[in-house]
């Protein structure tokens, strides 16, 4: 069984350099991998991502790609040379583009594990329909996240909530990273599809994407070993054997 640290994933969504570095000091141990989203990497750039990697860190580059496929797949080649241990990029930009991003990987002596989001957690129904789609949320992701599949993109970016309809998809064929994760009592913030660690671990997540609950919190380390003791009993209880 994996060490229940090792699902947990902490999104480094601070303003600058010294805040995130600060962080990963704090919660060296206690988490499995930093993820560099949009507004630290646009701040900081790639030597923040070499200055985590460099202090041992497993470092996720949340970029969620989405341009034409040459782009993204220059994009997903500069990626590879910093040596991220796993890269985003949206399911929506269209099947070619997402073979193009997986060739570029796969090219690459150390290529990174490539994650195709489907559905921002931050989106409710009512924001989906204001988009343009038609039928539930559910379906919209697993229309994406087939083309993903079909493009030979071995992850997704999915909340819980849809993760079941996945599973039975695609059983074990995927990786699922679940964002959005809220313990009991914790504030939703912007996330409209939220579930608790423990849930998302029973549902069949691999991995947990968690930032505020813990960057917040008065002790961010002692708010990480809370929700990695959430996951290691989901990972004892019988129901997760049941539900894989």
């Amino acid at each position: 069984m994996k060490d229940a640290r090792s699902f947990l994933i902490v999104a480094l969504d601070l303003p600058d350099r010294a805040a995130a570095l600060e962080a990963v000091r704090a919660l060296s141990g206690h988490v499995g991998c930093f993820k560099l989203g949009l507004e630290i990497f646009t701040r900081e750039g790639p030597r923040l991502v070499e200055e985590v990697l460099g202090s041992g860190e497993c470092v996720f580059l949340d970029l969620k790609l989405h341009d034409i496929p040459n782009t993204v797949a220059g994009a997903v080649r500069s990626a590879c040379k910093l040596q991220v241990q796993m890269l985003t990029l949206h399911a929506a930009g269209g099947r070619e583009m997402l073979e193009a991003a997986r060739q570029a990987a796969a090219e690459s002596a150390v290529p990174p594990l490539l994650l195709a989001v489907t559905a921002l957690t931050s989106l409710s129904s009512k924001d989906c329909a204001a988009i343009g789609i038609s039928g539930s949320v559910t379906a919209w992701v697993e229309q994406l996240a087939s083309l993903a599949y079909e493009a030979g993109v071995p992850g997704l970016v999915a909340s819980a909530r849809e993760l079941p309809a996945l599973r039975s998809r695609f059983g074990g064929k995927m990786q699922y990273v679940i964002p959005g994760i809220r313990s009991a009592g914790a504030a939703m913030q912007d996330q409209s599809r939220s579930v608790q660690p423990g849930d998302a671990i029973l549902a069949g997540a691999d991995y947990l994407v968690v930032g505020r609950p813990i960057l917040r919190a008065q002790d961010p380390a002692r708010a990480a070993d809370s929700i990695v003791n959430e996951i290691e009993k989901a990972l004892r209880s019988p129901a997760l054997s049941h539900n894989s």
